[in-house]
């Protein structure tokens, strides 16, 4: 399926890659053209496979960079100790092994944009780096005494929402707030299942294509077979369950059993569910509150009424790092 969407200065454009008629859906995509017009970060949030790349990618491509590079660093692959070096580069001779100078990620994306895939996951000590490259466009590369000057546009992309991500303590405030100017949410397939049968016909035309077979569609009984799979891959899992569906049948029409999904897993009990919701409840509580104190565990102890050993406990049975929290910097926003 086609979708064409008219960008504000009236020009028709192809949306090939994001197709669907839910309506939460089109007023994400609808936002698309007017995020582009535009200079300012941009936060893209939604689950693993919903998109985030390609809402990235078309963010760039409509606007005013797209004749430089869109470059994309997957935070959460990247070792910690090597953040600092692939975002800011290094000179020769920065450290043992340094022998040439290395242009970093910043540098590389000279006049594009930086699309930061997974935001949370870069270490504190470097996202502080990061906000003060967005506030001052200048960076220092490892070993060197000079700033550099670079002018990139900033895309983040984080598996949790918004609200979510700032309440996980994984990031910083300061920068949450630097980079969070421009807002793009994106759903899970399973808040959209009217788009299942959407997304199948157009994976099956361009996998039957990309095959060379003449495959005429999907029966009424793997239709609903595939309405029915909840998706915690989302759009991408659908896309290799019809792409490996094209491959091993042999017939005009795909049916129910040419579908392979994974068994649905067996219920938990309620006790052992309940027990899993109070840990995930408190520990983004005590996170919650933590940030809210800025790490000063009296004050949080006192917002949660707790006593101050009671609540230190809670910390240590959650692993909290309260250094995290100690360092947030709310100055200047």
């Amino acid at each position: 399926m086609k979708r064409i969407i008219v960008d504000p200065c009236g020009e028709e454009i192809l949306f090939q890659s994001l197709v669907g008629q839910n309506p939460a859906f089109l007023e994400q995509v609808h936002k698309i053209p007017q995020i582009a017009q535009c200079t300012a970060c941009v936060l893209i949030s939604g689950e693993t496979g919903t998109g985030k790349r390609v809402s990235a990618q078309l963010i760039h491509n409509l606007g005013k960079r797209a004749s430089k590079p869109l470059v994309t660093i997957n935070c959460g692959a990247l070792p910690a100790e090597l953040a600092e070096n692939e975002l800011f580069g290094h000179k020769d001779g920065a450290f043992t092994g340094a022998k040439a100078v290395k242009k970093g990620l910043i540098a590389m994306a000279e006049g594009g944009s930086l699309l930061l895939d997974e935001i949370d996951s870069l270490p504190y000590s470097v996202q502080a780096k990061l906000l003060r490259f967005l506030q001052e466009k200048t960076y220092r590369p490892l070993g060197s005494t000079q700033e550099s000057l670079a002018d990139v546009r900033i895309i983040a992309s984080s598996g949790m929402g918004p609200e979510e991500l700032l309440a996980s303590g994984r990031i910083r405030r300061d920068l949450y707030y630097r980079i969070n100017v421009l807002q793009l949410r994106l759903p899970p397939l399973r808040k959209r299942r009217e788009d299942i049968p959407l997304l199948a016909a157009h994976f099956l035309r361009k996998h039957s294509q990309e095959s060379g077979k003449r495959i005429e569609g999907l029966s009424q009984r793997a239709v609903q077979k595939l309405i029915f799979h909840d998706w915690p891959g989302n759009v991408r899992e659908l896309r290799h369950v019809i792409e490996r569906a094209v491959a091993h049948v042999q017939k005009a029409t795909i049916d129910a059993g040419d579908i392979a999904l994974p068994e649905a897993a067996p219920l938990e009990p309620l006790k052992d569910a309940k027990e899993k919701f109070v840990v995930d409840f408190e520990r983004r509580y005590i996170r919650q509150v933590l940030m809210l104190s800025r790490g000063n565990i009296s004050e949080a102890a006192r917002a949660s009424n707790k006593h101050r050993r009671a609540f230190w406990e809670l910390i240590r049975k959650h692993r909290i790092d309260i250094q995290n929290y100690r360092e947030v910097d709310v100055k200047g926003l």
